[in-house]
C-alpha cells in the first residue's frame, strides 16, 4: 500500500514522507520539482528501504488532482493514505497582488485539496483502513491582515475536513487536519514575510521534523484536529475567545 504526499520535496511534506516510511509505508511524492523529488526519493530509499515514486507536477494548476490520479491508476499504485499538504501564503495588501496569482493561491490550497480527497476517496475505501491528512495553518483561526487569502484557504481545510470527517465516520477512512504555526521552511522566503514578523515567531518556531511526527502520529491515532505546540494552542485559543478587532489588529502590526 502506498502513501501518497503533495509538497513532498522539502518542508513539512518532507518529514511526513520521511515518518511515513519509518512506517515502512511505500510513498508516491509529488511536488514541482523533478530534481528536488529525486533526491528526496534516492534519500528516502536508502535510509529506510521502502519503493518510492514521484511525479513533478504544478498542483495550482486546474484539474491537477484529476491528471496525479489519472497517473496513478496507470502505475497500478494502491492509495491508503492521502497526505494534502502542498500549499502557500502571501504576504502583502490584498490588493498587491494579481488575480491570477490569488487564483492559484486558492486553486492550490483549496481546489486541489478537496478534490484530491474527491478523486481518491472510492480508492481508500476500498481498504480496511485509510487516513487522510490535511495540513492547515494556525492562521486558521482567525482572519489575517497582510494574509487574507492564505489565512481564509487555511479555515477551509479546517473546516471541511471536520466536516469529511463526520460524513465518513462509518467508513473505514478516518480524517485528520492539523494546523502548524510558525515552521522552520522555505515559507516564510515564499511569503515574504516581514522581518518583524519572522522576529516575532522566533521563540515558537518549530522543526518541520517535530511538525512531520506530531501529525502523522495523531493521523494513525484517528484525531480530528490538531494544533502542534503549546503556544500555537494558547493562540488559538486566545484568538478565540478575544475580540475580533483586537487579534485582527495585533495580527495587522505585525504583518505589516
Amino acid at each position: 500500500m502506498y502513501a501518497l504526499i503533495t509538497g513532498a520535496s522539502k518542508g513539512i511534506g518532507k518529514e511526513i514522507a520521511i515518518e511515513l516510511a519509518k512506517k515502512k509505508h511505500d510513498l508516491i511524492l509529488i511536488a514541482r520539482s523533478a530534481s528536488q523529488l529525486e533526491e528526496v526519493a534516492k534519500e528516502i530509499k536508502r535510509n529506510h528501504g521502502v519503493k518510492v515514486d514521484f511525479l513533478a507536477t504544478d498542483l495550482s494548476f486546474p484539474d491537477a488532482a484529476r491528471e496525479v490520479f489519472k497517473w496513478v491508476e496507470q502505475n497500478n499504485y494502491k492509495v491508503s493514505v492521502l497526505v494534502n499538504n502542498a500549499g502557500y501564503g502571501s504576504a502583502g495588501d490584498f490588493e498587491k497582488f494579481t488575480i491570477e496569482q490569488n487564483r492559484d493561491m486558492m486553486n492550490l490550497n483549496m481546489i486541489t485539496l478537496t478534490e484530491m480527497c474527491q478523486m481518491f476517496l472510492p480508492m481508500l475505501k476500498r481498504h480496511s483502513q485509510a487516513y487522510i491528512l490535511n495540513i492547515a495553518s494556525s492562521t486558521a483561526y482567525q482572519a489575517l491582515p497582510q494574509m487574507a487569502i492564505y489565512a481564509a484557504t487555511k479555515i477551509f481545510v479546517l473546516n471541511f475536513s471536520r466536516a469529511l470527517k463526520f460524513e465518513l465516520k462509518d467508513s473505514p477512512v478516518s480524517v485528520t487536519c492539523v494546523s502548524p504555526g510558525a515552521t522552520d521552511t522555505n515559507f516564510n522566503v515564499r511569503a515574504d514575510i516581514p522581518a518583524k514578523a519572522r522576529k516575532a515567531a522566533e521563540k515558537v518556531v518549530m522543526s518541520p521534523q517535530a511538525v512531520a511526527k506530531i501529525s502523522v502520529d495523531a493521523m494513525f491515532a484517528g484525531k480530528t484536529e490538531v494544533i502542534p505546540g503549546f503556544i500555537n494552542k494558547l493562540g488559538a485559543f486566545l484568538a478565540w475567545i478575544a475580540p475580533k478587532a483586537i487579534t485582527e489588529k495585533v495580527a495587522a502590526g505585525i504583518y505589516e
